[in-house]
């Protein structure tokens, strides 16, 4: 193998090490972490679909924190309306009561 080519080893650490550092997972990145080009990261199948699948692990992993996120603030927001609601019935209640001591 050329000293220009790297081995799959090699561009399997460097996408998990990006992606471990939180940093996306470039094709420019890869190659610089590697030390070579990124048209021969294009050109071997095996390399490219090594990172296009790291880069699309990336992805998915920021679109579920980010429902990780939305959950959460949905969770707040579904608490924050049921004490809304205890409330109200709290008050209705005692609001009936007033009319049944009455009435």
């Amino acid at each position: 193998m050329p000293a220009e080519s790297p081995g799959f080893a090699a561009v399997e650490a460097a996408c998990t090490e990006l992606a471990s550092a939180g940093k996306p997972v470039t094709f420019k990145e890869v190659a610089a972490r590697c030390g070579t080009s990124r048209n021969t990261l294009y050109r071997r199948a095996d390399l490219r679909a090594l990172v296009e699948d790291h880069r699309a692990r990336g992805k998915g992993a920021t679109a579920l924190s980010a429902l990780t996120v939305q959950v959460d603030q949905l969770r707040f927001a579904l608490e924050a309306v049921a004490a809304k609601v205890r409330h109200h019935e709290e008050v209705l209640r005692r609001i009936e009561g007033r009319g049944h001591k009455t009435g």
